[in-house]
């Protein structure tokens, strides 16, 4: 009888041992299965970009589209050239440069304007820099293109579009025609010299 008991007993230490370490596992499952999913939503642009098969050349095409589309809709137009292309290990930004003049009184609505056509357009607004010297403005789409309007020294509005991670590739220049001088092999690009009736004046 008291070996009966003793067998018993061990075999319900051992399952409760077996259930704890089971409990424990499926608790470190879990979070991983938590963690993997919130990874996977992280790096859904970039995974998506790569899966439709998009190199650099077409990802290039995409930002180009995309900065063409938002200086087509400031009003009224400003004068730009192109800044450079730069290439990274799986990824291209393409650069805008205006050569409009744009004062310190019309700075802001510059930039609202901007920020409107963007959400607009269904971007999300990541970040902006309310700097009143150097305001910025920080966009990305739905499909992980990231897009920016920066004022930099004198004034400058510099727009820069930067691709995804997507399959290497070479990179044509762009083949969207400046509104103005293209400043062709000139780097750095001249400071804005372009007067606007407009975006040059003073605040009424």
């Amino acid at each position: 009888m008291r070996r009966r008991f003793q067998i018993v007993a061990v075999t319900l230490a051992v399952g409760f041992a077996l259930s704890a370490c089971g409990s424990e596992n499926a608790q470190s499952g879990a979070n991983t299965s938590t963690t993997a999913t919130r990874s996977d939503k992280s790096d859904k642009g970039t995974e998506g970009t790569k899966g439709n098969g998009m190199d650099m050349q077409e990802a290039a095409d995409r930002a180009d589209s995309m900065l063409d589309a938002v200086l087509k809709k400031i009003d009224p137009e400003v004068k730009w050239a192109h800044g450079q292309t730069t290439k990274g290990s799986c990824d291209v930004t393409r650069r805008r440069t205006v050569m409009t003049i744009v004062s310190a009184e019309r700075r802001q609505g510059f930039l609202d304007q901007i920020e409107q056509f963007w959400r607009a357009s269904d971007y999300r607004i990541k970040a902006k820099n309310v700097d009143e010297q150097f305001p910025a403005v920080y966009a990305v789409s739905k499909d992980g293109f990231g897009i920016s309007v920066s004022i930099r020294a004198k004034g400058q509005a510099f727009f820069e579009a930067d691709t995804p991670c997507v399959k290497e590739s070479k990179v044509a220049d762009s083949t969207s025609e400046p509104n103005g001088p293209s400043y062709k092999g000139v780097y750095p690009l001249p400071s804005p010299n372009v007067r606007s009736d407009f975006w040059s004046a003073a605040a009424s």
